[in-house]
């Protein structure tokens, strides 16, 4: 039997970097896709220890490209689907900003979806996973500020809840994650939790992902979050 095969976005830092070392140590067959892969050091590094691993080229705010990787994939099956690419702006709220954040968090995802959902639909697991955050859920909205970064991931909620019904006729479970406070570039150094701790329960709740669940908001730790 062919190991299980995973589809990671933004597999070159942080979240997705880990993603892509614990699914490959697991002995799934793992596609990890970034902008740069030349310039990806530490996700090089780790693919010349792992034949599981696969590096490709990808910018997810290129819908060009995303079609073109699904179809030199045409023949994969992708049992795991990780929409983990996605940027915090920190600049000045410009229309450009705006127009940038979500096409990234929010635009790109449903995107790599649409272009790969015949490759998860023929896989056996069937699964699709995006990450948002809790700053994207408006019930727990207590602090304000950060417009761009939450109403991007509110955006991508919302995506996700349409397409966990859409795709369900096809078997295809969705599920919308937060990471928790991650130590990354994008979480900084004062994060509660590493990318270890953080991906661990992540991986726990997709594989705890059905039909009879799909179309959730869950966090690393199995918590259901309010939209």
């Amino acid at each position: 039997m062919n190991a299980y095969q995973v589809l990671i976005t933004g597999a070159n830092r942080g979240i997705g970097l880990e993603f892509t070392k614990q699914y490959a140590s697991l002995g799934w067959r793992v596609i990890a896709c970034c902008r740069e892969p030349h310039l990806a050091g530490t996700l090089l590094s780790l693919a010349s220890k792992n034949t599981n691993i696969k590096i490709l080229a990808l910018d997810v705010a290129d819908f060009k490209q995303i079609d073109a990787l699904a179809l030199q994939l045409k023949n994969e099956n992708i049992d795991v689907l990780i929409n983990n690419a996605g940027v915090y702006p920190h600049g000045d709220g410009s229309a450009e900003e705006w127009a940038t954040a979500f096409k990234i968090n929010s635009m790109a995802p449903l995107k790599v979806a649409q272009a790969f959902t015949p490759h998860i639909a023929r896989s056996s697991l069937k699964k699709l996973a995006t990450l948002s955050s809790k700053m994207g859920s408006m019930d727990d909205n207590t602090s304000g500020g950060s417009y761009i970064y939450r109403s991007s991931k509110a955006a991508v909620n919302m995506v996700m809840k349409s397409l966990s019904i859409d795709l369900k006729p096809q078997g295809i479970s969705v599920v919308t994650l937060h990471p928790g406070w991650v130590q990354t570039d994008m979480g900084g150094s004062n994060a509660l939790i590493d990318t270890q701790t953080s991906v661990t329960g992540l991986r726990k709740v997709i594989e705890n992902l059905s039909l009879e669940n799909t179309g959730k908001f869950i966090a690393y730790d199995g918590t259901e979050i309010a939209w």
